[in-house]
């Protein structure tokens, strides 16, 4: 289970009930029971236990969830986003620049030379995986 939403609908539908149903024995709304399974609200912490009941798992069964670390992979993604963006630029640039003979040989070295650097550094990471 990822969320607690995620978990409250995969017990909910472990036991055949629909939203409208759990949402009865809650004396809830079935909004209410959509929005906790769609991570929108989460249900109030004195019904934990009636709610841990009626789907018949125990409350540290309901509550536990997986920790996603978007932080790390987000950031990671955005990197060698980053470094392929930075690599290809610097390749079109000196292609475009040097056709219109814009740029010297000397600059042109060193944006090909950070390009294959971003581009070094992707692979690098990407290889390790």
């Amino acid at each position: 289970m990822k969320s607690i939403g995620e978990t409250i609908a995969y017990f909910r539908k472990q036991k055949g009930m629909t939203q409208s149903e759990l949402a009865e024995k809650m004396n809830v709304t079935d909004k209410a029971v959509s929005k906790w399974e769609r991570n929108l609200s989460c249900p109030d912490i004195n019904a934990i236990s009636k709610l841990a009941d009626i789907l018949d798992v125990s409350v540290e069964e309901l509550l536990k969830t997986k920790k996603q670390d978007y932080s790390n992979s987000k950031i990671k993604e955005l990197i060698n986003l980053i470094l392929k963006a930075v690599g290809l630029a610097m390749g079109i640039g000196v292609v475009v620049l040097n056709i219109l003979n814009k740029m010297e040989l000397k600059s042109s070295i060193i944006m090909l030379g950070i390009g294959m650097f971003c581009i070094g550094l992707y692979l690098l990471d990407n290889n390790e995986k």
